[in-house]
C-alpha cells in the first residue's frame, strides 16, 4: 500500500509538471524586454556580409562582435558574395541576418530581375544603415575619362547575380549602352581591384560605401579615377528607378583632387522572419545603442532615426518594436 501511494504520487507530480510545461513552452510573441526570447532566443546566428574587400564584412565583424556581446548569443560574420546572394542565403535558413541593397531586397520580396520566379518571402527589414555608392574605378592611365568611354573596354560589373551588376546594367542603359557593348567581367571588388592594377581590365563598378577597402589599396599604388555620372542621366536614372539617390565620392577619399558626383542606393540590415520577435528587438537595440563601438568609418553614419527611411521592405516587428519606443516612425 505504501509503494502503491508513492507511485501515485510521483505520477500526479509528473502530470502537473506536464501540465505546468504546457502552459509555459508557448513562442514568446510580446519581445522587447531585453531577455532575448528564452526558449526562442538562438545559441548561434550568422551574418552574411560580402567579400572581404567590401564594406559589409568589417561592419558585419563589429556588428556580430556588438550582438554577441549584448545578447549571449554567438555571432559570427561570414564572407559572401554580397545582396542578391545573401537574400537566398536567408530565404533558405541557411544564416539569420544579412547585408543587403535596399535595390536588391525589394526585388527579391517582388520576385524581380535575378528573383524572378523566385520571390524571396521570409524577410523583413531591421533598418537602413548608410548610402551605397555606385563608384566606377578606373585609374588615369586607362583614359577613361566619362561612362560612354566605356564602350569596347574590358569593365567589370561585378560577381555575377550581385546588386552592383544590376547597378551597372542600370547606370549603363541610361546613357544608352548595352552590357555586348562592353568587355564583361564578373569579379568581385578584390579581384576588379586586383585586374585594374595588373592592367587586366580597364575598369569596374563597386557599390559600397566610400571609402571602400579594395579601392583604397588600389590607391595606394596607382592614380584612382572615379568616372563621374553627368546630372541629367542622374536625375533620369532617379525617375527611372527610385531607389537610387543623388551622392558623390568626397574629395580626399582615394586621393582625389575633387568630389566625383554619382548616385547610391542604401545599405540595409535583413533578418529571418524566424528569429522571434523578442530577439530582433534586442538585435536592433544592441546595434543601434553600441555604433560606438563600430571601428569602420561607415559607423559614423549608421544613425536610429534614419533606419526606417527607406527599407523598400517592411520592417521585422521586433525592430519596428525598437524605433517606435524611440520615436522613429517608419517612412
Amino acid at each position: 500500500m505504501k509503494k502503491k501511494s508513492i507511485f501515485l504520487a510521483t505520477a500526479l507530480l509528473l502530470a502537473l509538471s506536464m501540465v505546468l510545461a504546457a502552459c509555459g513552452g508557448g513562442k514568446d510573441e510580446g519581445g522587447g524586454d531585453g531577455e532575448g526570447g528564452g526558449a526562442d532566443k538562438p545559441k548561434f546566428m550568422s551574418i552574411v556580409t560580402g567579400g572581404t574587400g567590401g564594406t559589409y564584412y568589417p561592419l558585419g565583424g563589429s556588428f556580430a562582435e556588438i550582438i554577441s556581446d549584448a545578447t549571449g548569443i554567438d555571432t559570427n560574420a561570414e564572407v559572401s558574395g554580397a545582396s542578391a546572394e545573401n537574400m537566398n542565403t536567408l530565404k533558405d535558413g541557411n544564416a539569420e541576418i544579412a547585408f543587403s541593397q535596399t535595390d536588391i531586397a525589394s526585388y527579391a520580396q517582388e520576385g524581380k530581375l535575378m528573383f524572378e520566379g523566385a520571390a524571396v518571402d521570409n524577410v523583413s527589414a531591421i533598418g537602413t544603415l548608410y548610402p551605397e555608392t555606385i563608384q566606377i574605378v578606373t585609374t588615369a592611365k586607362s583614359g577613361i575619362k566619362s561612362v560612354e568611354d566605356l564602350k569596347g573596354k574590358k569593365v567589370s560589373i561585378g560577381a555575377p547575380g550581385s546588386g552592383t551588376a544590376a547597378n551597372a546594367e542600370q547606370i549603363l542603359e541610361v546613357h544608352g549602352i548595352k552590357l555586348d557593348d562592353i568587355q564583361k567581367q564578373d569579379l568581385s571588388f578584390d579581384e576588379s581591384t586586383a585586374g585594374i592594377q595588373d592592367g587586366n581590365i580597364d575598369a569596374a563598378f563597386v557599390t559600397a560605401g566610400t571609402p571602400t577597402g579594395a579601392v583604397e589599396g588600389l590607391s595606394a599604388t596607382e592614380d584612382v579615377v572615379i568616372v563621374p555620372i553627368e546630372q541629367d542621366k542622374i536625375d533620369a536614372l532617379i525617375e527611372k528607378y527610385p531607389y537610387y539617390v543623388q551622392d558623390e565620392v568626397p574629395s580626399g577619399t582615394y586621393k582625389l583632387a575633387e568630389a566625383v558626383p554619382t548616385v547610391a542606393v542604401q545599405a540595409m540590415l535583413v533578418v529571418s522572419n524566424d528569429l522571434s520577435d523578442d530577439v530582433v528587438y534586442d538585435v536592433t537595440k544592441a546595434i543601434f545603442e553600441n555604433l560606438d563601438k563600430v571601428t569602420h568609418a561607415k559607423g559614423k553614419m549608421i544613425k536610429a532615426e534614419n533606419a526606417v527611411k527607406g527599407t523598400g521592405i517592411e520592417l521585422h516587428p521586433g525592430a519596428k518594436k525598437y524605433f517606435d519606443e524611440k520615436g522613429f516612425k517608419a517612412e
